[in-house]
C-alpha cells in the first residue's frame, strides 16, 4: 500500500514522503481499517514538528482522524493508532473505540466530525455550559476547530461572534452561521466585540489560538464570563494575570478532549450520538473546503499548519483513481 512517513521532524512539506510500504497489521483489540478519507487537523503538523504532547517513533504515518471501512464493510469514524494513521491507503485503530459514520455525512465530512466537534462539544456544553441566548465569541472562526464551534454554539442557540483573518475568512465565517464576524487584520477585535455587545461583552470564549487572541479574550469576557482554552495555534502559550480573572469575576477552562478517552469513553460515545443527531436534522454540517488525493497530503497539512485554509481539508485515497468521495 502508500502511505506518507515521517522520518524525521520538520516542516510536513519537506519531512512528509509518500512510500510503498506493507499493511500495517493491527494488534490485539485493534483492527486494520481502508481509509476512505483523511481529515488534516493541526496536530498532524505539529507532530512532523515533534512539537506535539503525542510524539510517535520515527518513522511514522501522519493523520490523526478518519473515515475508514471495517473488512465486514461498516463505514466508520476512528482515530488511527499511530504510527500507524491515516494518510495511507490502510490504517489501524482500536477496536473498542469505532464510531458510526453518520450516514447524513459523506466520506470527508465524516472524517471531519469527529475530533473538531467533539472538542467543541466538550468545550461549550461539558466545560462552560453555554445557555440559549448567550453571546459565543469564536477566534480562528473560519477554521476547522473555529467552524465547527460556531456550528454548536448557534445549534445551542447562542448569538455567535467570529473573529478570522482576512476577508475570505470571513466569508467562510458567515458560511458557518456567525451572526457578527470582526477581521481581525481590518478591525479592533476589542472595540468591535464591545461594540455588538453592547458593552458587556461575550459569555463564553472559545481559544484555540492562545497568544493575542487569549489577552484579547481577557477585555471583552462578560461579567461571570467563561474563556475556554483549546490550543495555541499561534505558537504563543499564554501566562495568565489571575488577578485579572479575580477582579473581573470569569472563569478560565481547559480542554484536552484527548483525555475523555481515558478518564470517561462513555461520555465519548454520548457526544457522538449527539453529534449524529444534529447532523441528521442538518444543525451541523463541517464544511470540507478542499478534497484531495492522497498524492496531494503533505502539501495540504503544510497549507493548514501555515494558516491559509478555511474549514476542513480531507485526504480522500480514491481520488487518485478519478473515484468520487
Amino acid at each position: 500500500m502508500q502511505a506518507w512517513q515521517v522520518h524525521e521532524n520538520g516542516e510536513p512539506s519537506e519531512v512528509m514522503r509518500l512510500a510503498d510500504v506493507e499493511r500495517p497489521t493491527p494488534g490485539d483489540g485493534q483492527v486494520l481499517l481502508r481509509v476512505r478519507a483523511a481529515n488534516v487537523n493541526f496536530p498532524d503538523a505539529l507532530m512532523c514538528r515533534g512539537h506535539y504532547q503525542v510524539r510517535p517513533p520515527l518513522p511514522f504515518t501522519p493523520g490523526v482522524e478518519i473515515c475508514g471501512e471495517t473488512e465486514d464493510g461498516r463505514r466508520v469514524i476512528a482515530n488511527p493508532a499511530l504510527p500507524y494513521g491515516g494518510f495511507a491507503e490502510y490504517a489501524v485503530a482500536d477496536a473498542a473505540a469505532l464510531l458510526p459514520a453518520p450516514e447524513a455525512l459523506d466520506d470527508a465530512e465524516a472524517a471531519a466530525l469527529h475530533i473538531g466537534y467533539q472538542t467543541g462539544w466538550f468545550g461549550l456544553h461539558r466545560r462552560a455550559g453555554l445557555e440559549a441566548g448567550e453571546t459565543l465569541l469564536v477566534h480562528a472562526a473560519a477554521g476547522g476547530v473555529g467552524s465547527a464551534a460556531v456550528q454548536l454554539g448557534k445549534a445551542a442557540g447562542a448569538r455567535v461572534i467570529g473573529v478570522v483573518g482576512g476577508a475570505d475568512k470571513a466569508v467562510a465565517a458567515r458560511d458557518a452561521g456567525c451572526d457578527v464576524v470582526i477581521d481581525r487584520r481590518a478591525e479592533d477585535v476589542v472595540a468591535a466585540v464591545k461594540e455588538a455587545t453592547g458593552g458587556r461583552g461575550a459569555d463564553v470564549i472559545y481559544d484555540p489560538v492562545g497568544g493575542d487572541a487569549y489577552t484579547q479574550s481577557t477585555k471583552v469576557v462578560a461579567f461571570e464570563g467563561r474563556i475556554v482554552v483549546v490550543g495555541f495555534a499561534s505558537g504563543t502559550i499564554p501566562s495568565p494575570a489571575l488577578n485579572h480573572a479575580l477582579v473581573k469575576n470569569y472563569s478560565i477552562l481547559g480542554l484536552h478532549w484527548g483525555l475523555y478517552n481515558t478518564k470517561n469513553p462513555k461520555l465519548v460515545l454520548h457526544c457522538h450520538e449527539q453529534l449524529t443527531e444534529l447532523a441528521a436534522r442538518g444543525a451541523i454540517k463541517p464544511l470540507v473546503s478542499e478534497r484531495v488525493p492522497l498524492a496531494g497530503a503533505a502539501a495540504a497539512v503544510q497549507r493548514v499548519a501555515d494558516g491559509v485554509t478555511t474549514g476542513r481539508v480531507a485526504v480522500v485515497p480514491s481520488l487518485e483513481n478519478g473515484a468520487a468521495a
